[in-house]
């Protein structure tokens, strides 16, 4: 074979397995889907923003999956992190503050809920936001679907960046992700002519919308269009869900994403 010839497929082969290589490369914002050489070259690259997406497993009356809140923060946190564009998303926080078990209060008398003590899930929260320090991440950002644990979010963060002082890395917890997919969200609702005792503030019409729009599997649609009025025995607090749709849902989907998006932008500019 003439040598000319041989270097043309040697750069056939090379240019081959150069494409190969890149289309395995996952297009993602989700750090679990990416090997640690190519998290480190995303961190090189400028994504020094790592979102933590809080969720928890707990009841959400018959027709909302135990999952709900995290399945809506994972979607919810890929908007936001593609949004952003220098931020990637951790793996979503399941264990979180529920209430007692012995007796079993709030919504651990209802099967399938988990609870872990608060100074533990505080502890997780540290322990994984050191993690991403180390490994070069400068703003971690917790978002958390649940309103119980909101507290023990502004305590993790105060701790940290006590911690932290004089380091290149902060810790987040904006409000603004949980205002907005609660009294933000039942704010629209309203302005759409829902009351609130249609809207409620657990499983109800507000609840139900949103996971609709963004993780409509989570949702027992057949059984919940032919329903009776559900009520607390059932798990369902202050509303009724049984008008909720995707499209009322998108309406606070898409404000929980861009106050997230505004607030995060916010505050880490004045770092």
């Amino acid at each position: 074979m003439q040598p000319s010839l041989r270097r043309a497929f040697v750069l056939l082969a090379l240019t081959a397995a150069a494409q190969v290589a890149f289309a395995q490369a996952p297009r993602t914002v989700e750090l679990q889907d990416l090997t640690w050489t190519e998290l480190r070259a995303e961190i090189q690259a400028g994504k020094t923003t790592v979102i933590i997406p809080i969720g928890g497993t707990e009841q959400s009356g018959p027709y909302l999956a135990l999952g709900k809140h995290n399945a809506r923060v994972q979607v919810l946190s890929q908007r936001i992190a593609e949004a952003l564009g220098n931020a990637l998303v951790a793996p979503v926080v399941a264990y979180v503050p529920e209430g007692g078990t012995a007796p079993p209060t709030a919504h651990m008398r209802f099967p399938g809920t988990i609870t872990v003590p608060p100074d533990v899930f505080e502890k997780t929260l540290a322990s994984a936001a050191d993690s991403f320090k180390v490994h070069g991440f400068r703003d971690i950002v917790f978002l958390g679907d649940h309103g119980g644990y909101q507290a023990d979010l502004r305590r993790v963060v105060a701790r940290l960046n006590k911690s932290w002082a004089g380091t290149a890395a902060r810790a987040w917890a904006p409000p603004e992700y949980y205002e907005a997919s609660s009294s933000g969200f039942a704010a629209i609702l309203r302005r759409h002519g829902y009351a609130d005792n249609e809207i409620g503030t657990h499983a109800a019409l507000a609840d139900t919308a949103l996971e609709l729009a963004v993780a409509p599997e989570m949702v027992r649609q057949q059984a919940l269009r032919n329903a009776p009025p559900p009520g607390p025995a059932d798990g369902v607090y202050g509303g009724d869900p049984r008008r909720a749709s995707a499209e009322l849902g998108r309406l606070g989907a898409d404000a929980i994403v861009a106050k997230t998006v505004a607030a995060i932008r916010h505050d880490t500019a004045r770092r």
